[in-house]
This record gives C-alpha cells, structure tokens and sequence, in this order.
C-alpha cells in the first residue's frame, strides 16, 4: 500500500517535490532519501521549503540525472518510503524530443518463428508480455527496456492467434492493458490477438473506380453499416454486418434497388462510412441490444466487431471489412472512414492513459481535463507520440484496406501540425486521398492559429471542411427547428445563399472568404447528428403543407445540393426524405429510429430517380465543377429575373466537345409558377422532375415551376 502521509514528483531529470501534511511533526533536520529498489542512492539536497493549503513542500535537487525507467523511492525517516512519481515529466520540456520513436514497429511483429512485441512506455519502469493459447493460464515474460522508452521482447517459436496483454508498471501502479497498437481482437476488446496479416489478402479493385482530382468532382454518400442494411423489409442476409454491403441482387418489397445495389445505382462516387474502428458501447457478442453510430472509440487499429460475423475470430472482422471495401471499389465507388481521434470513450480507463499516464490528453492551465469535445476528454494531438499513433493508424487504413479518404471528427480539436503531416504522409501512399472533417472551433487548450478549423482554412487548403454557412443558408440553423433557409421560404438568407453558392471562396454581399478553393467547401444540408433534411421541412412548412409538396422541396434542396459549387455531401435516405421523427442526436436510440426504410424508397420512387439524375447530370457536367477563386470569381452573373428567384450565369464553360457555352442556373423557392424572359435564346437542360431533357429547341420566354431547380445551356452567337 502506497504510504498516504507525504507524496513525491519528479519534475525534471534533478528535481524532485514532496509533500508532506503539516499536520506530521516534521523535524528541521528531516531527511529525505533518493533509493533505486533497496538501494540508497543519496541525501536529496533541500533547496527549497515553503507552506501550502495544509502541506509543506520540499524542492529538492540531486547530483546527477535521474533516468526514466528506474525503479526510484524516496524515504522519509520514520515515515516511510514510497515510489517516486515520475508521471510529470511528460511536462518536462525534452520529453518528446528524448523520448520520440519513430520506428513502424510498435505492437506484435509475427513470423511464424518468432513474434517480436513492442510498447512505447517511457514512464514505466517495469513492463511484462502476458501471453496464452485461448483457454489456458497467461504465461509472464519480463520485457526489456529499449531506445526511446520501448520495452521490446522476442518470442521464438509461432504464437498465431495468441491472446496478449501488457502489465505496465508506473510509479507504483500496476495496470494490466491491451497493446494500444494491436490489430487482432477477440471479442469486446478483452486481449490483443497475435496474427499474421498475409492471411488477411483479397483483391482491393482499388484501381477500379475512377480518380477524382478534385474534390469538386465527388459526390459524397455518408451511411452506417448496420443502419443500411438492417431492415427486414429487404433479404439481406448478413444484417448489420460488413459482408451486408457486398451482396448484390437485393430488391425492395417493390421490386426496387437495394443494399450495394442501391448505391450502385444513385451513381455517387464515394461513401463515407461512420465510425468502423473498434467502439465501446455495444456488446460484440450481442450486437442487437445497444446501438452506437460508433463515436466511442476504444482502439485505433482494430475494427468493430459487431460488424463481423464472428467477433471471436480476429481474423474474420479484417477480412469482412476488406470484401466490404473490395465489393464498392469493384462496384465503381471509393471508399471515405469516418475516424474519431478527438477523444477516446474513457480517458480513466483507457489504455493509452494507463501505459503513460497524462501524456495522451490535453489538460488546462489548472491541470483538470481538457474537455472541448464533450465527451470528458480532448486527445492531444500536438504530443509527438499521440501525432505518430494518428498517424500510424492511418498508415495502417489506407495501406492494409486500400481507403480513400477519412473524414475527421471534430476536427478543430487537432493541432495543423499534425494535420500537415498527415497530408504529408497519406499523399506519399495515395495522391489522391480525400481529407477533409469538421471544422469547427471547440474551446480546447490550443492557440486559435494552431487549430485545423474552417478560420484556419486558408492554412491547410488540401483539408476540407464541413460548410455550415452553406447548411444554415439553404434549410436554415441547425439549432433552430424552425429557422428557415433561403430554400425553405426564409428570403432573407438570398444574400448568404448567394455567397454559400459559388463555394464560400470569395467576398460577396458583407461575407468573407471562408475558403482559398472550393474543393475546401463540404456543402450539405443533412448529416448523421442533424435532424433530418425532411424533419426540419416538416417542422418549417408546418402540417397545413401536403407531404407531397413537402418532397418537392426536398428535391429541391438536394437539387441545388448538387448544382452548388463545392463538394456534394449527402446522408443515406436524405434523398427520400426519411425521418427520425424530428430527433437531432441518435447516436444511441436504436435501429427502429436510424435505420435506412427500405419500403419508403417503394412509396417515394419520384425522389429516388430525381436524386439520381441530378446525381448523373453533376457527375458529367462540368458547369458546377470550379474550384480554383479566380475561375468562380471570373465566370459567374447573378441575374435578378425577379427578387424571390435566385438566378446565376455561369459563363463561358469548358465542355467535352472544346466548346465554351454559358449556363444558366434559375432556382425558384416559391411555391409559385414565374413566367420569366431569359433575355437570350436557351435550351432547357434540366427541368422540374430532375430529368436531363435532349429537346434542341431553344427560346428566351419560359414558365419557371415553383418550388423547382432548373438549368439552360445558352446558344452561342
């Protein structure tokens, strides 16, 4: 038991503090001892006694540097002796340049001769690998303490599927964790699993789907894997699961696509799948009785295991994930991961925290947790140790499962330095990574200039940002059930529509740049943790709307979604108007509420081939796909046909054939038909029903539908 009279810190390589209640009778000749185990080591020097809130604090110097990693002891005469605690000295200014490693070889490193296993604790002065066959007794190996702080042990022989744990001893505390950098799990997170990741090779059809130079050029399609695939009102087979997205021939009750095929169908060109690393709070075992978007992350290099067939098997949740991933590349659609680095699910039962305490979270000047994220924790990102873990975890991801792109959750908590060598490091692997997060700007203890968020923009122009200027001024505030965007019937948001509309990339109308290029503009209106795009129509047109007017402005959003300049962003079901009955946060309630309802897509099949054909006209038009500030600012008109019409000419576009042609883009909020003289001689591209119209007649006096999006293709001179 830890003596409770007196403490003491290592605060840097000579100094120490100890406290000591003053309610002890401390003698003016006390002595305080330095020992290593049972060995004294010195007298500690005294420089320095003062009194604070009932202690008395010694400042203390030794003759030489104490080192990291041995097993120090400070004894008072008659009071006792205790561990010293070496946990401050993350704070000690060398540490990370002391103690930085930059080796690829953390975790368990397996041959079928030999696993070689490593863990970066440069605190702990004492480290064990405790490893079994499943179902037998842990065997215990002392581990040997290497450069940088690493404790290193190798294993002869072949210890596939070997379960692991590592007991870390840090200034008297023991604790018994799983390998923070393990790529095999069984079930829950219990024990690290040894494998051999050769046996986890499939074909990736990485090659297959088109490249995308430009964010611009995508179109962005975010779901959860058990949310799309768990209805039992389509026959899929493997529900809630990875293997879920890779079976085809899956219809509707009406006889409609669904499943992979479904998105095979809509034609967009990435899906962004919410979190799939290992998470918390739902039981592996039992999957169906929590349910979590997946916002609770436990570890960084492992996969969730409710996804897989066999939670058990560590193999079984990489391979699963890897055929999901495969089945969309073959399909022609890359593949976004939705990774949460901000926070961990708990910092006080955390592994990280427990191999080297404090050093993983950012803390206040008053030294309690940081807590910007408002899950208890903020990661600290800026540490080079923690900058290396995101890193190698994304190393990992983009190497081992061929993704193309991660979107980052609260994103602003992260400092730029590591958002730059993140970009440096996944552009080295694949040129064509897609990087982009949430940008918003969360109280945590960084400088505002050091923060990747959307006012910090202009200093990481290859991260994109979710816009949500661009959401607020087309449907109207997230924290407002009943504010309306300019498409909603709120007018007065025209001049912030109008600016959200080219892209966020140049002043106009009173507002300033947000962004240095357009591919830095994430617009939607609907995302996993808003309120549904039908939700907030509904709450804004009231129950006097008819439904079927109310899905006519939905088609209207998503329309112009996709006629904006900057990078479409849609939510699995925004595009049928699915519902959580006016909820905003359901990352816990359950699948009745955040499942994709397959039977709507039957009711509601007008939504669907609209959403796909606008979906097909932005994929192969080029008059929305400007991204860089000159080329927008140079090449648009705005056109005042009348006050309540939005109306844009984009002029002198690039088409297949050589030829320049403007365009003009005429959006009508109203629910009332405008009868409108162009002003020069246009063929209709698209019309009301989103249908892509081949008529060659061209006139000048049209009937502009209410509530519609429409567009024209100019006839030269």
């Amino acid at each position: 038991m830890i003596n409770t009279y007196f403490s003491a810190k290592m605060i840097d390589y000579k100094t120490i503090k100890v406290a000591v209640f003053t309610s002890i009778n401390i003698d003016d000749n006390i002595s305080i001892e330095l020992f290593n185990d049972n060995t004294l080591i010195e007298k500690l020097n005294i420089v320095n006694r003062f009194f604070l809130n009932g202690l008395v604090l010694f400042e203390c110097k030794s003759k030489n540097n104490l080192k990291l990693g041995e097993s120090y002891y400070i004894n008072i005469n008659s009071f006792g002796m205790i561990p010293l605690d070496v946990n401050d000295m993350i704070y000690e200014e060398n540490f990370d340049t002391d103690y930085y490693y930059n080796g690829d070889d953390l975790g368990a490193n397996y041959s079928n001769n030999q696993t070689t296993f490593k863990v970066w604790a440069p605190l702990a002065n004492h480290v064990s690998l405790l490893i079994r066959k499943h179902g037998e007794k842990f065997s215990n190996f002392k581990m040997t303490r290497s450069e940088k702080g690493v404790y290193t042990i190798t294993l002869n022989g072949d210890f596939e599927l070997y379960e692991y744990r590592y007991k870390v001893t840090n200034s008297g505390v023991t604790s018994i964790v799983t390998d923070p950098y393990g790529k095999g799990s069984n079930a829950n997170g219990k024990d690290s699993i040894v494998i051999d990741l050769n046996k986890t090779k499939i074909e990736m059809f990485e090659n297959n789907p088109p490249i995308y130079k430009n964010y611009v050029d995508t179109i962005i399609y975010e779901l959860h894997v058990r949310d799309f695939t768990i209805d039992n009102s389509i026959q899929i087979k493997n529900k809630g699961k990875f293997l879920g997205l890779t079976e085809e021939n899956v219809k509707t009750k009406g006889g409609n696509p669904a499943g992979l095929d479904y998105l095979k169908s809509i034609g967009i060109t990435h899906v962004q799948l919410l979190p799939i690393l290992d998470y918390k709070t739902v039981d592996e075992l039992e999957p169906l009785k929590k349910y979590n978007w997946g916002y609770d992350p436990q570890q960084y290099f492992c996969l969730e295991g409710s996804y897989s067939t066999n939670p058990n098997d560590p193999y079984s949740r990489i391979i699963e994930c890897k055929k999901m991933i495969s089945a969309l590349h073959k399909s022609g659609i890359r593949v976004n991961l939705d990774v949460v680095y901000n926070h961990v699910y708990e910092y006080e039962t955390s592994v990280l925290g427990r191999i080297v305490p404090n050093y993983y979270f950012r803390k206040k000047k008053n030294g309690l947790m940081c807590n910007a994220t408002g899950c208890g924790n903020d990661i600290a990102s800026e540490r080079a140790m923690v900058r290396k873990l995101i890193i190698d975890s994304l190393t990992y991801l983009t190497k081992e499962f061929k993704v193309d792109g991660f979107r980052f959750d609260l994103f602003g908590i992260t400092d730029i330095e590591t958002t730059n060598q993140i970009i440096k490091t996944l552009e080295k692997i694949n040129p064509h990574i897609m990087l982009y997060g949430e940008g918003w700007d969360m109280p945590t203890e960084l400088q505002f200039d050091k923060k990747t968020t959307i006012y910090n923009s202009f200093k990481i122009p290859k991260i994109g940002f979710f816009n949500d200027f661009y959401r607020d001024s087309i449907r109207g505030s997230n924290f407002n059930n009943y504010d309306k965007g300019f498409l909603l019937g709120g007018s007065d948001k025209v001049k912030g529509f109008e600016f959200a509309y080219l892209g966020s990339v140049i002043d106009l109308n009173d507002f300033k740049a947000r962004f240095q290029n357009a591919n830095q503009s994430i617009n939607y209106a609907e995302c996993h943790d808003n309120c549904t795009l039908f939700d907030k129509i509904d709450n804004c047109l009231g129950k006097e709307v008819s439904l079927k007017n109310k899905l006519r402005v939905l088609n209207l959003v998503n329309g112009t979604i996709l006629l904006s300049i900057g990078v479409p962003f849609f939510h699995a079901g925004q595009e049928i108007g699915l519902s959580k009955g006016g909820l905003d946060n359901t990352y816990n309630l359950g699948d009745d509420i955040n499942k994709f309802k397959w039977d709507i897509l039957d009711e509601r099949i007008d939504n669907y081939l609209y959403f796909k054909s606008l979906v097909n006209y932005r994929k192969y038009n080029v008059l929305n796909k400007f991204y860089l500030k000159n080329d927008i600012e140079n090449n648009f008109e705005f056109l005042n046909y009348d006050p309540n019409i939005f109306g844009i000419k984009l002029k002198q576009i690039d088409l297949k054939d050589g030829n320049k042609h403007d365009y003009l883009i005429l959006i009508n909020p109203t629910n009332t038909n405008k009868y409108i003289d162009l002003g020069m001689y246009c063929k209709y591209e698209i019309g009301i029903a989103g249908q892509l119209l081949d008529s060659d007649v061209y006139g000048r006096n049209i009937t502009l539908e209410g509530t519609s999006v429409n567009t024209f293709y100019v006839k030269g001179e």
